[in-house]
């Protein structure tokens, strides 16, 4: 299995064996052809249930496309074995292509506040915008599925699916290779392989997962491609149609293709619906209560919205919390375009346009960065933390 991963590698001229490589087509609206019934005359066949619709005359649908030859055109020539082996960095769920390496769960837990927690929360607890980790109770009901994921949000009342690493997520590599390949956000591909280790460690522990019967909740234990390839997450069999074996395609054919046993079947209300009930207190509910509501949580969900007490940390600049909150993803390097704080040469020419438009730019947003960088901050927070940066990168 192939990822293209390799964006620093020039590929001109390089195709991969197996990988069919298509001249892009153009198209263009080409309006009524041969009659509406002609342009959208279909056969069944497509991989979700679907319908495929042919090529006809140079016309897909009701759509031109380039029929202009291809001869001619060099497709590249066979990749060496050192060029395979540098695209070729998946790990599969069994573990097969994850790299040596180790992480202690303690290490993780120091990489996850720094790195982490700015979007995902503490203990990964989920942030503004950015999807929680960690929670949700893994526990099943009778016919293996886990309750969690069973709950039916009405209104409010009942607490929505968590859907975790730990309650929904199928394969535990695949935390290890997003992790590696995508992440931090604002500079991926900057932690070492023992760094994406000691995170996962760290990430599976705060879901109270185990390998082996080990768990993994003890901040001394370490991570490596071997215990994580045995790590079993709860929602392994919980996805359908399978994807995973040689049969996937036809298995996912005859899936969709039983619409009704698979996926269901019935008529969707259009008008004059009936009132799902509840918002009158009186109109009884149309759609069936999920039975589950989760009470028995460990460690209980927290409703209270007070933050915990602030520690003493002595007298620092007023805008230096507020960056770490809030700016320290972007401009922690220069890799988001943004000028890295501690850069004094990037500072020194963004204030060249003076320090006035500096605050109009932070506040109005600039290029990629959004307004207050979508913050909901004051203006004055705003400058602050604009001075903050400044005084940090002297």
């Amino acid at each position: 299995m192939f990822k293209l991963d390799r964006k620093l590698v020039t590929i001109t001229g390089v195709a991969l064996v197996g990988v069919t490589l298509a001249l892009s087509s153009t198209f263009a609206v080409a309006g009524s052809i041969d009659g509406a019934a002609s342009i959208y005359k279909s056969k069944s066949g497509a991989i979700d249930g679907g319908v495929i619709y042919p090529r006809v005359k140079g016309t897909y649908t009701a759509y031109k496309y380039n029929e202009q030859s291809t001869k001619g055109v060099n497709f590249g020539r066979t990749p060496t074995a050192n060029e395979l082996k540098a695209w070729d960095i998946d790990a599969l769920p069994d573990g097969t292509g994850l790299p040596e390496g180790e992480g202690s769960v303690e290490l993780g837990d120091e990489l996850f506040e720094a790195q982490c927690a700015v979007c995902h929360g503490d203990f990964g607890g989920g942030g503004q915008g950015y999807p929680q980790l960690a929670g949700g109770n893994q526990d099943k009901d009778k016919n293996g599925i886990i309750i969690t994921l069973k709950n039916q949000r009405v209104y409010g009342s009942v607490d929505a699916p968590k859907r975790t690493v730990g309650t929904y997520w199928p394969v535990a590599t695949t935390l290890f290779t997003y992790i590696r390949d995508s992440m931090p956000y604002a500079h991926p591909k900057s932690l070492t392989n023992n760094e994406v280790y000691a995170i996962t460690a760290y990430i599976l522990a705060q879901n109270g997962l185990s390998v082996d019967g080990e768990d993994m909740d003890d901040d001394e234990f370490v991570l490596n491609k071997e215990k994580l390839a045995k790590v079993v997450l709860p929602n392994r069999n919980g996805f359908y149609p399978n994807i995973d074996d040689p049969n996937a395609q036809e298995d996912i054919r005859a899936f969709f293709a039983d619409r009704a046993k698979n996926i269901g079947a019935g008529i969707r209300c259009m008008k004059d619906c009936k009132d799902p009930g509840g918002k009158d207190g009186k109109t009884p509910a149309a759609v069936m209560k999920i039975k589950y509501e989760m009470k028995d949580v460990v460690p209980p969900y927290a409703y209270a919205k007070d933050l915990p007490p602030k520690k003493e940390v002595g007298l620092q600049h007023p805008g230096k919390e507020a960056y770490e909150v809030n700016c320290v993803v972007c401009h922690k390097t220069d890799a988001m375009g943004a000028p890295a704080v501690g850069d004094k040469q990037a500072w020194e020419a963004t204030l060249t346009q003076g320090i006035d438009k500096v605050y109009e730019n932070s506040i109005k947003g600039k290029g990629g960065m959004p307004p207050k960088g979508g913050t909901s901050l004051s203006d004055d927070k705003i400058k602050e933390i604009v001075d903050y940066m400044i005084e940090a990168s002297k």
